[in-house]
């Protein structure tokens, strides 16, 4: 691959953002892509009710429609017929919260590894964003899936960029917000190049939030994240025993 940060790097990577109502933020989320010198952007409109996607598609992003609900359904939906080019996918959300401008230590990573993860426990700034139900369910995850596949995650957030070859070869099942946590893990069965990067960031720029801070949406992912591992091990102990 071209050295990090030049034109071609740039070309070969494609940001994928499943937004739903985020008509106050989407803007400025896509003007900071831009900014870093990323052209390849999809936002993947997932039901919004409001005019997300017209924004988007004025700023010039690729508009993709996905009106049945699911995080990973959305991301799904916006992996499909990429260019032949494209060699890595960049994951990011809506609201603002993601600091863009901080990509440029991922980029300096890309020859090494498959996987990279924003870690927001890692700075002072990233952890004083998180809510308490974050947290909780932050090491939730991250402590089920050390205890059963041996690898410590320290945050499941939404900034990740990820190897295209590696991406096919996870085999994605999800369709939910367990989507995260099964690219964590399938990156862990596969043994691929993983690496957390220290990242800051910054509340939810406008909106609401569809999990954080709501207790019902809150006790939800929470079950989500053990039915979402406890299919994972089970689907893992499948193959070993055939």
């Amino acid at each position: 691959m071209p050295n990090p940060g030049s034109a071609m790097a740039m070309e070969a990577i494609q940001v994928v953002i499943p937004a739903r109502d985020e008509r106050q933020t989407i803007g400025h989320v896509i003007g900071q892509l831009r900014g870093q010198g990323l052209s390849r952007i999809r936002v993947v409109d997932n039901g919004s009710s409001d005019d997300t996607a017209a924004i988007a598609r004025q700023l010039g992003a690729e508009v993709l429609s996905e009106p049945r609900p699911g995080y990973g359904r959305a991301c799904w939906r916006g992996c499909l017929a990429l260019a032949p080019d494209v060699e890595w996918l960049l994951f990011c959300d809506g609201d603002g919260g993601d600091p863009i401008e901080e990509l440029p230590r991922f980029l300096e990573l890309l020859s090494d590894h498959d996987l990279l993860l924003g870690d927001r426990t890692a700075t002072a700034a990233g952890r004083a964003t998180l809510t308490p139900l974050q947290q909780g369910g932050n090491r939730l995850a991250t402590t089920l899936i050390g205890l059963g596949w041996g690898f410590l995650y320290r945050d499941m957030g939404p900034l990740r960029l990820v190897r295209r070859e590696a991406f096919a070869a996870m085999a994605l099942r999800d369709r939910g917000f367990g989507w995260t946590l099964e690219m964590q893990v399938r990156a862990i069965e596969l043994g691929l190049r993983i690496r957390e990067v220290p990242i800051s960031h910054r509340p939810r720029q406008a909106g609401t939030s569809k999990i954080s801070g709501r207790w019902g949406a809150s006790l939800r992912a929470g079950c989500v994240i053990l039915t979402t591992l406890g299919g994972l091990w089970l689907r893992r102990g499948l193959r070993e025993w055939r």
